[in-house]
């Protein structure tokens, strides 16, 4: 109950709604968290909280079985329904005899169930765990399923917090937009397929050390290494790209090492075959103190990088 947000598992305040005539659950969830961390608005009847649920949504639905006006898997149901809102994370109250006969789970939409009599701690870690896993499955990367943004801001912010030397490398393909132009978006995601295999693989090969690796969007990919590891990490990766990338081309073009496409203002123009710039931000010994400055250094790096036209990394050298 007097955890704060600093020290929760979650970044911002969480919000709930809870569909339920038991007082006695009403009054254990809300002891469970402080309001700053996850709040609770109850609603006695199902029907009542539909329009609210919709108007404004909240975090997490936890809906009784013992909700008098409307069934609990119909709401439940109703929700994971409409498209804006199948993301909900829904969370289902029973008794021991709602789950004698097994569920089918396609017919029954929902996210997790807690069975009474509740045990406050399993209650809390489950909801806890059903919070996280909808947030991380948001984050993810549709195509590549790698973590996104919100989880390399953390990841990022967790080791300058925590006092970690890291190095964070920037991946970036090189004409990868006029590949998409003449190719079409079908091969572009098999190349970005690909790229993401290739830098997962690169990285898993370290073991027993810290790593780390994110799909920012689009071409933009990021991987998290010890210092001494992510220039040798940069040397195979660009190797392994650039020895499978030509194989994404036609024949003619793959001969001739370029192609024909058009370039951002619309205008015909020759393009060599895709490449990958990596810039390198290094942070020792706590130079660097929030996620902004590592994200801001790395984009100047980048536009060094791409002054190359073939595959290279560059690495930030005031941090070694």
């Amino acid at each position: 109950m007097n955890q704060t947000l600093e020290h929760s598992l979650f970044q911002r305040k969480q919000t709930a709604f809870l569909l339920s005539p038991d007082a006695s659950l009403a009054a254990m969830l809300r002891s469970l968290w402080s309001p700053e961390v996850l709040e609770f608005t109850v609603f006695e009847r199902g029907g009542g909280a539909i329009e609210h649920l919709f108007n404004d949504p909240p975090d997490l639905l936890v809906v009784d079985n013992r909700l008098a006006d409307i069934p609990a898997r119909e709401v439940a149901n109703l929700v994971k329904s409409e498209n804006v809102y199948r993301q909900l994370p829904v969370v289902m109250c029973v008794d021991p005899v709602d789950v004698e006969t097994p569920w089918n789970w396609n017919v029954i939409e929902v996210d997790d169930f807690l069975v009474r009599p509740f045990n406050p701690s399993e209650v809390r870690d489950r909801i806890n765990l059903t919070l996280c896993r909808a947030m991380r499955a948001l984050d993810a990367n549709p195509l590549s399923k790698l973590p996104g943004n919100t989880s390399i801001i953390q990841r990022i912010q967790q080791l300058i917090d925590a006092g970690e030397d890291f190095a964070l490398a920037y991946c970036d393909l090189d004409y990868f937009k006029s590949y998409n132009d003449k190719y079409g978006f079908s091969r572009g995601d098999e190349v970005l397929m690909m790229t993401a295999r290739l830098i997962v693989n690169t990285i898993r090969s370290y073991l027993g050390i810290m790593s780390f690796v994110g799909h920012v969007g689009g071409d933009d990919f990021v991987f998290i290494l010890p210092p001494d590891r992510v220039e040798d990490a940069c040397q195979r990766i660009i190797k392994a790209f650039d020895d499978i990338v030509p194989h994404f081309y036609d024949p003619d073009d793959r001969k001739r090492g370029n192609i024909t496409s058009v370039d951002r203002e619309g205008k015909t123009k020759v393009f060599p075959l895709m490449a990958v710039s990596i810039a390198v931000v290094i942070n020792t010994e706590g130079r660097l103190r929030h996620y902004g400055e590592v994200s801001s250094i790395a984009m100047g790096l980048k536009k060094k990088a791409k002054e190359n036209p073939k595959s290279s990394y560059v690495l930030d050298r005031r941090q070694i």
